[in-house]
C-alpha cells in the first residue's frame, strides 16, 4: 500500500521517481544535457535504475561525451539508488540529480551545478506531463516526461584537470520509465537555435509504441520560441510525417495542427552508443550524437515566423526507423 500511494502521488509529477515497488522488467532514467559551446563542452548524463525480468537489478550512470563521441557506463547497486519521495531528487552512488541540481563525481569529470531559470512543462490537470492523458494509460511500454526545456548553469566543472567556463552554458532535462523503449523511434533535441534572443528549446520524438498485443504510432514535439510553447502531440490531435533519405543520413519530420506547420530536417553526426532498455534490462544499444544539426522552419497560417539552424542537437534514429516510421 505504501508503494501504491507513492506511485499515485508521483503520477501527478512525472519528474519524480515513478518506480516505487517495481522490481521486475522495469527501468527509469533521467537525461541531463549540458552544452557550453564556447568551450566545446557537450555532455549527456543519464542516471537510472534497471531490473530485468528475473528481478536482477542495478543502478547506473551513463555519460555521453558529445565532442569526442564516446560513452561510458558506470554501474552501482540498487541500494546505491536513493530517490526522494516528495520531489525529484535522486542519489546514484556519489552523484546527485534534482530538478535544480546536477552533481557528478567521476575521476576525470566533476560537476557541481545549480540549474537556474528553469522552464518546466506547464502542467495542468489532464496533462501533468508532456504525454497528456496518455500518461495515465496503464500497460504502456515507455512513458516520457519533460523536467526542464531550458535552463542556465551556475557552479563548477572540472574536466580532464581543467576548469570550464559556464558563461554560455545551457541545459535540458527529460526522463523515461517503463519496461523498454519503443519498437522504433526518432528523437532529437536542441537549445541552440539561431536568431533567437529568448530561451529556446526544440524536442521531438516519433515512435512505434507496443500496447496490448498491438502497436500504435505516437509522437511528441515541443518548440519553445520567443516565450511561446508550441506543442504538437498525439493527444492534441496534431499530425506528423517522417521521411528518411540518403541512407538515413538525412531525416525530415513535419508536425502540423490547424494553424502551424513545423518542419525539421536533421543531419546526424558521429555519436556514441548508449545502452537502452529491453524488458527492463539495459541490453539494447542506440547511437546518439550531440553534434547533429537541424534545419527548422515554422509557419503560422501559411506565413513563416521562424527559419533557422539548431546546433548542438542530440539526435537518435533507431536502426528500424526507416522501415517502421516512414510513409
Amino acid at each position: 500500500m505504501h508503494h501504491f500511494l507513492l506511485r499515485r502521488r508521483a503520477s501527478l509529477d512525472p519528474a519524480r521517481f515513478q518506480g516505487w515497488g517495481r522490481r521486475r522488467a522495469f527501468f527509469e532514467g533521467w537525461y541531463f544535457k549540458v552544452v557550453i559551446p564556447a568551450e566545446e563542452f557537450a555532455f549527456a548524463f543519464i542516471p537510472g535504475i534497471s531490473y530485468d525480468a528475473e528481478g536482477r537489478g542495478h543502478s547506473f550512470l551513463q555519460v555521453l561525451d558529445g565532442t569526442r563521441a564516446t560513452t561510458a557506463y558506470h554501474t552501482y547497486t540498487v541500494h546505491d539508488f536513493r530517490p526522494a519521495a516528495d520531489r525529484f531528487s535522486v542519489q546514484v552512488g556519489p552523484h546527485h540529480f534534482a530538478t535544480d541540481r546536477l552533481c557528478i563525481d567521476l575521476p576525470d569529470l566533476q560537476l557541481d551545478l545549480t540549474l537556474t531559470d528553469l522552464h518546466p512543462w506547464p502542467a495542468r490537470t489532464l496533462a501533468p506531463g508532456v504525454m497528456g492523458w496518455y500518461g495515465f494509460v496503464p500497460g504502456m511500454q515507455c512513458y516520457h516526461g519533460l523536467v526542464s526545456l531550458h535552463h542556465r548553469l551556475t557552479g563548477t566543472i572540472r574536466h580532464d584537470g581543467r576548469s570550464v567556463d559556464l558563461t554560455t552554458g545551457v541545459g535540458y532535462t527529460e526522463k523515461d520509465w517503463g519496461s523498454g523503449f519503443p519498437d522504433a523511434w526518432i528523437w532529437g533535441q536542441s537549445n541552440h537555435l539561431s536568431g533567437t534572443a529568448a530561451p529556446a528549446s526544440l524536442m521531438f520524438s516519433v515512435a512505434s509504441i507496443p500496447w496490448l498485443g498491438s502497436s500504435f504510432r505516437g509522437f511528441l514535439c515541443t518548440f519553445l520560441l520567443e516565450g511561446e510553447l508550441h506543442t504538437f502531440t498525439t493527444w492534441t490531435k496534431a499530425r506528423e510525417k517522417v521521411t528518411l533519405t540518403e541512407g538515413a543520413r538525412k531525416v525530415t519530420l513535419e508536425f502540423s495542427d490547424r494553424r502551424h506547420h513545423l518542419t525539421i530536417v536533421g543531419h546526424p553526426a558521429p555519436g556514441g552508443n548508449l545502452a537502452s532498455p529491453i524488458g527492463g534490462a539495459m541490453t539494447g544499444k542506440i547511437n546518439e550524437s550531440l553534434r547533429a544539426e537541424l534545419e527548422v522552419s515554422l509557419l503560422r497560417d501559411g506565413r513563416e515566423v521562424y527559419r533557422g539552424l539548431a546546433a548542438w542537437a542530440g539526435l537518435e534514429v533507431s536502426e528500424n526507423a526507416a522501415a517502421t516510421l516512414c510513409e
